[in-house]
């Protein structure tokens, strides 16, 4: 890339979705794989895809990483060219780091989501999955959002036909913005919209969300402690009153 300055385009957004998640299918017994371990019930992939109108992703993510459970020999896999998928087997569920990380022209730091591998069916319809041995398909739709992306990304993001809002954070508009204005060169987070790690911009509104559902409980919890005591008075005047009419027979 060229060592020429990279100038944002001020006041636009671009956002693409992808899917993230998982399949497990559990192991023939009668057909089972000799280099497989025996203790091992499930064959499963976990993988991120593109989704429509985007059939693919490698022109923004240049590879992603996959951490596994510990136990698994090489627990940090890293895939750098589409499908980015890693396929094993195991016999527990267990959480996932997925780790995106984004082409050089992009000029953004890697975000972080989390996928809790699902081995066994769950739901009004578990008992049938379990039955017909059917696979279990865990998957979430997601969206990263390039808040004023570098000329460069810009073009490259808009070329293949774009998602483009405008304004920050804007996911609103569904045609490509050509126009904006120069922004600074300064460093950029890209967002993650839904699921996954928040940027800091989200994490403070989750933080406020938190603090003021912390608050509501620390209400309900005092009037439900003002009511116990209320209770236990009546109780003891009760009792107290009981008392002073055996004293009087």
């Amino acid at each position: 890339m060229s060592s020429t300055k990279q100038y944002r385009k001020k006041g636009i957004s671009i956002y693409r979705p992808f899917i993230f998640g998982s399949i497990a299918t559990p192991i023939d017994p009668d057909n089972r794989p000799a280099n497989i371990n025996e203790d091992h019930t499930h064959t499963w992939t976990i993988y991120v895809r593109p989704c429509a109108p985007h059939p693919d992703l490698s022109y923004f993510i240049k590879k992603i990483s996959f951490k596994l459970h510990e136990t698994y020999t090489n627990s940090l896999r890293t895939v750098e060219a589409s499908p980015f998928e890693v396929t094993e087997t195991g016999w527990g569920e267990f959480e996932v780091q997925i780790k995106l990380y984004f082409v050089p022209e992009a000029m953004e730091k890697p975000q972080t989501i989390w996928h809790h591998l699902k081995l066994h069916p769950y739901g009004e319809h578990a008992e049938r999955q379990r039955e017909k041995k059917e696979p279990v398909i865990s998957e979430c739709y997601e969206e990263v959002v390039f808040n004023e992306p570098v000329e460069t990304f810009y073009d490259m993001l808009t070329s293949s036909g774009g998602n483009v809002g405008r304004g920050k954070g804007s996911k609103g508009s569904k045609q490509a913005s050509m126009g904006g204005k120069k922004g600074p060169p300064a460093e950029r987070v890209a967002e993650l919209a839904f699921d996954g790690v928040y940027s800091q911009k989200e994490e403070g509104k989750e933080l406020d969300r938190l603090g003021q559902a912390i608050k509501t409980v620390e209400l309900m919890v005092k009037e439900e402690r003002k009511k116990l005591e209320d209770r236990e008075k009546t109780l003891a005047d009760m009792r107290a009153d009981d008392g002073a009419t055996v004293k009087a027979r």
